[in-house]
């Protein structure tokens, strides 16, 4: 008798194409846009490419000093359609980092015209690597002083907030908001990028917790607002955007990042509640980008040799994604967000035949922390309790 999976599975399998062309009758045969739960994953129009051939892949780098080289762009090109160029890239070769991103935009579009490149941008910090935020450094906020209106100040201090030294952002300041959306929108456009990533969800709250509905209503506001002004074609990824905080930015973006920037994070309580969370967004038509960083590495806190480090690492970090993928889902394995800490890394175990999954994962007891999960072409386990993993390919 079949199981109840398998009969959604033959049922979705058996679905007519809809007017649009959002689903073929090919990519549902083969179960690669089924969701765990056997409903059928609808991408829109201006979604990146993806594919089960191999592990499907999201590139993530900046690197303040230099441009990629052309062997550099073919290297990454071959291993993804969907990356964002990072908050200082190419600015002191360029001047400013929305010509960095420009440039390689240009560079990754001449090679594969259907590459979906984002425009950085963060939604707390003044990080004054763009142009736009130059008035945002202590010369511009001398210039013009009325600037601080815009800026949060600490209550501890009595001075301009500070982040990693970076001024912050006043989300609740209604003429802020329209700048930020008409900066990131002119940002994105002058670019040539297909979309944004949005860094920081926010809005500053640690400074002024006594307002956390008013901040999280703002950022709301600002993000729907963000969405509107990029297009209805046009990609936006917000980071870390998936948990109760963030309700009000969820709705509108188009893509959701787990970025997992600390161990706490990658938990074996957190990474099960990202596994659902990953069928929740596939399940609303959304994309997710899972990202965990080389074990027993942190900010800070580097080992030496780290390229042969994140190899003998990689399985487990890839076993988890593996565990909770789901159709427009994309992996991201890296120690930092520079282009030196592992976008350049050659990972033969990425390129390998993947195939689709053959339905959701196990668990094997149901209060343990074992996993397994079956894919075309490969076996994976994995135990989020000590951290082990084994991917078995064929």
């Amino acid at each position: 008798m079949k199981t109840l999976i398998q009969i959604c599975f033959l049922a979705a399998a058996l679905m007519p194409s809809d007017a649009s062309g959002q689903v073929s009758a090919e990519k549902l045969s083969d179960r690669s846009l089924l969701v765990s739960d056997g409903r059928v994953f609808k991408p829109k129009n201006f979604y990146p490419e993806f594919s089960w051939e191999t592990t499907p892949r999201y590139f993530m780098f900046g690197d303040k000093n230099k441009l990629l080289k052309p062997e550099q762009v073919k290297f990454i090109s071959e291993q993804t359609s969907f990356l964002c160029i990072e908050k200082s890239h190419g600015m002191d070769t360029l001047g400013t980092a929305e010509l960095g991103a420009k440039h390689e935009a240009a560079a990754f579009k001449k090679l594969n015209p259907k590459a979906k490149v984002l425009f950085y941008f963060n939604a707390a910090y003044a990080w004054p690597y763009t142009s736009y935020n130059k008035v945002f450094t202590a010369e511009g906020l001398k210039k013009n002083p009325k600037l601080k209106e815009v800026l949060i100040t600490d209550p501890k201090t009595g001075k301009l907030a500070d982040r990693y030294g970076a001024k912050c952002y006043d989300v609740l300041n209604p003429e802020f908001r329209k700048w930020w959306v008409e900066t990131v929108t002119k940002g994105m456009r002058e670019s040539g990028c297909d979309g944004v990533f949005i860094d920081q969800m926010h809005g500053n709250v640690d400074f002024r917790k006594d307002k956390r509905e008013e901040v999280e209503m703002a950022m709301g506001e600002m993000m729907a607002a963000l969405k509107k002004a990029i297009g209805s074609d046009k990609i936006l990824l917000a980071n870390n955007a998936y948990s109760e905080s963030a309700k009000r930015i969820y709705p509108v973006a188009d893509a959701i990042m787990f970025e997992n920037y600390a161990r706490q994070k990658s938990s074996k309580e957190s990474l099960l509640a990202e596994w659902q969370d990953m069928e929740r967004i596939a399940k609303d038509g959304k994309i997710s980008v899972f990202r965990l960083g080389v074990e027993g590495t942190w900010r800070g806190h580097m080992q030496p040799n780290m390229p042969k480090l994140s190899k003998e690492k990689l399985e487990f970090a890839h076993a988890c994604y593996l565990i909770g993928a789901q159709p427009y889902s994309y992996f991201i394995y890296s120690w930092g967000w520079k282009l030196a800490t592992g976008p350049l890394v050659d990972y033969p175990e990425l390129r390998k035949p993947l195939g689709p999954p053959k339905g959701r994962y196990t668990r094997t007891k149901p209060e343990g922390w074992e996993f397994t999960r079956e894919f075309e072409h490969a076996s994976v386990w994995v135990n989020t309790e000590s951290r082990q993993a084994k991917i078995t390919w064929r």
